[in-house]
This record gives structure tokens, sequence and C-alpha cells, in this order.
């Protein structure tokens, strides 16, 4: 069974059941986590509704980092994921997802 954005699977908020009124629809695909990991840069191209394309990074090296305290924002290399609150499978397996906190290379911070 794929993975659907449908809601005609739940139930109603009387808690009653709905009855399935057609099959799964090409506009209610999902699609599988990118469980993005550290290591050199590998993005894959996903095509979307409307012909329109998603960047799908699998793997990331750099990324673009704001230091807020001292006002400065600086592209940088990502080192290892040190926590997440989450899961620790995720610091485990070195996975960057939103909200881990993760260790950078510091040198350009200090120009």
């Amino acid at each position: 069974m794929g993975i659907s954005q449908d809601n005609w699977h739940k139930r109603k908020a009387t808690g009653g059941k709905r009855n399935p009124i057609h099959m799964k629809r090409k506009y209610e695909l999902g699609r599988p986590a990118a469980n993005t990991k550290i290591g050199t840069k590998r993005i894959h191209l996903v095509r979307c509704r409307g012909g329109n394309l998603k960047h799908r990074a699998l793997r990331l090296d750099t990324g673009n980092f704001a230091w807020a305290s001292e006002g400065c924002t600086r592209k940088t290399r990502v080192i290892d994921t040190v926590y997440n609150a989450s899961n620790n499978e995720l610091v485990r397996t070195k996975t960057l997802v939103k909200g881990s906190i993760i260790s950078l290379d510091a040198v350009p911070f200090r120009q």
C-alpha cells in the first residue's frame, strides 16, 4: 500500500466511519522521507504536480548557518549530528533533520 495524504480513510468528527468513495488518486500521493545524511552532496530531482520540480537532498556536507547573537551568516561545513530530542537513532545514523543539534566548522565565523 502506498503513502497517501488523503483524509477519507479517517473517521468523521462525530466518530462515524466514512465510506471510501473512490480509489487512491494521484493528487493524494505522499512520498517517503528524504532521511538526509552527512556526506558529499547528492541531490535528486522529484517531479511534482504541475510539472514542477523539488530537490530531494539525500546527502549534504555544507549549509548556510546564522549566528544570531553576532548577527552574521556563513556557509560552512557540517561535521556531525550531536543531539536530537526526538530520536537517538537519527544521531547514530547522522541524519540531518529540522531541530537537531549539529557541530559545524567554526573557521568561517572567525573572520
